[in-house]
């Protein structure tokens, strides 16, 4: 493999912490709300943070094109203003990818919220705690198998997000070509067959090794609720 075939992998890698990181406190405080409140149009709301994970990826890339790119409003007006471009750098990789697994880690969290028995958050209200102590004490350390499960699987996620990032961030060498990207440059090259599979390769064992990494937390999360 190339250098620049090392720095592919190291992007997406780097990629995908970003998200994973990015995406957490953001899925905590969303998902325990959707866990503990009944709401009108619940449901409704449910619906759109999922969508991303059901749309073709992209059209999730296109949106964020005409929301954020050089020639719409918001894009414009950070440019102007702040001398901020987002449309095909880095920062536009990881907003995409974090869009994209953003509902996987939000769902998990919420999942794992959901089966943290509320009699013992009724009985540390009882005792004399506030909501946010018995978030923090009771709930959070209750549910932490489930959530780091969900954000192990919204890395994985990320490592392997190709359409919204392509659209949004472009395929450019050195600055947004992600393990995916670099594997469809190469294909459309003649006799890169051999550097092509070594891509896929690596591909499989860092995805095959974090969705064993997020099937073990979600397993550690079965065997504290028995």
């Amino acid at each position: 493999m190339t250098s620049n075939d090392y720095l592919s992998i190291w992007l997406s890698l780097k990629v995908a912490l970003y998200t994973s990181i990015i995406a957490l406190p953001i899925a905590i405080i969303i998902g325990y709300f959707l866990a503990r409140r009944n709401f009108r149009g619940k449901s409704i709301i449910e619906a759109v943070l999922h969508l991303p994970m059901v749309m073709p990826p992209v059209t999730t890339g296109y949106l964020l094109l005409i929301l954020l790119g050089s020639n719409s409003l918001l894009g414009t007006f950070l440019k102007n203003t702040f001398d901020i471009k987002i449309a095909f750098t880095f920062e536009a990789a990881v907003i995409a990818s974090a869009i994209v697994s953003f509902p996987l880690i939000m769902r998990s969290v919420k999942v794992a919220m959901e089966m943290v028995d509320s009699n013992l958050e009724q009985a540390s209200k009882t005792l004399g705690a506030s909501p946010l102590q018995t978030f923090v004490y009771i709930t959070l350390p209750l549910a932490t198998p489930g959530i780091l499960g969900g954000f192990v699987l919204a890395f994985a996620r990320s490592l392997g997000e190709f359409g919204a990032t392509i659209t949004f961030a472009g395929n450019i060498a050195g600055e947004t070509r992600t393990l995916p990207l670099a594997i469809y440059a190469k294909m459309q090259v003649p006799g890169q067959e051999h550097q092509t599979f070594y891509l896929v390769g690596v591909s499989v064992i860092i995805s095959f090794a974090a969705i064993i990494g997020s099937e073990y937390f979600y397993q550690k999360k079965k065997n504290l609720t028995k």
